[in-house]
């Protein structure tokens, strides 16, 4: 008879096939130990069976639009701060592509982007990034700024889709066909693969900020209107890369 510690460290390094067949074989075994395993293991099973069964919802999009040819997924991040740039993030899956857990990036941990954020380099037919800064920001607005650093992200994929999913929005002066989806980031897996893109872009470039200006804590609220930020402005004043317009708006003429 096996001992328990050789039956999981079997079960530790099986495949998931091979740990069903493993689990039913062991299941008669009457030892508690080997009952607390195929209990651990049987409730990953379950947790892993839940997870793909939304990531299948999260693909119906791109189920639909397939036919046509590959499909973009678009989103951004950063359209609310008071500094910093606003980044946009396109992302081509392949077909069928399982990325376990990939969500709306708001819906992830910052460990937990990272983590997906290789994942997705790694699986995607393509990636393309924009940015877009504050100067930038201030002179067309935020809106504006955010359909060009979409459009960007669009133009410097390597690959030319012929569909893009986008989080609720219709971007102006793009030829390629346009699906705008409400929520789309938990709705989509390739729109949700564009704003967990984003949002780490973004973050990495506002921790860069908070090395220069450490002053501002851009590292921990990453330029939005936290109390501790609002509190650093009033007293060190607007960084070069704080978005005026943003600070009028909040602050007042004497912000």
């Amino acid at each position: 008879m096996k001992s328990i510690a050789d039956i999981r460290e079997e079960l530790e390094q099986a495949g998931d096939e091979e740990r069903k067949e493993l689990l039913n074989l062991y299941r008669e075994d009457t030892r508690k130990g080997v009952i607390r395993l195929i209990e651990k293991y049987e409730k990953s099973l379950e947790k892993l069976k839940k997870e793909r069964e939304r990531l299948a919802r999260m693909r119906i999009y791109e189920e639909k639009y397939e036919h046509i040819g590959l499909v973009c997924g678009v989103d951004e991040a950063g359209r609310g701060p008071l500094a910093g740039p606003v980044v946009a993030g396109a992302v081509i899956l392949p077909a069928g592509c399982e990325i376990l857990y990939l969500n709306d990036s708001k819906q992830l941990s910052a460990k937990m982007r990272e983590t997906l954020y290789d994942e997705i380099y790694q699986k995607a037919v393509a990636v393309g990034v924009g940015i877009v800064g504050h100067e930038r920001i201030d002179e067309i607005n935020i809106l504006q700024a955010t359909y060009e650093a979409m459009r960007k992200a669009v133009a410097s994929l390597e690959t030319v889709p012929q569909v893009l999913l986008n989080d609720a929005v219709t971007i102006p002066d793009i030829t390629i066909p346009q699906v705008p989806i409400i929520g789309g980031d938990a709705k989509s897996l390739s729109i949700a693969a564009a704003s967990v893109v984003a949002k780490v872009t973004r973050d990495r470039i506002m921790c860069e900020y908070d090395r220069e200006m450490p002053q501002y804590g851009f590292a921990s609220h990453k330029g939005y209107g936290s109390a501790a930020h609002m509190e650093a402005i009033r007293r060190y004043g607007p960084s070069r890369i704080h978005r005026k317009s943003f600070l009028k708006n909040i602050l007042g003429q004497n912000g």
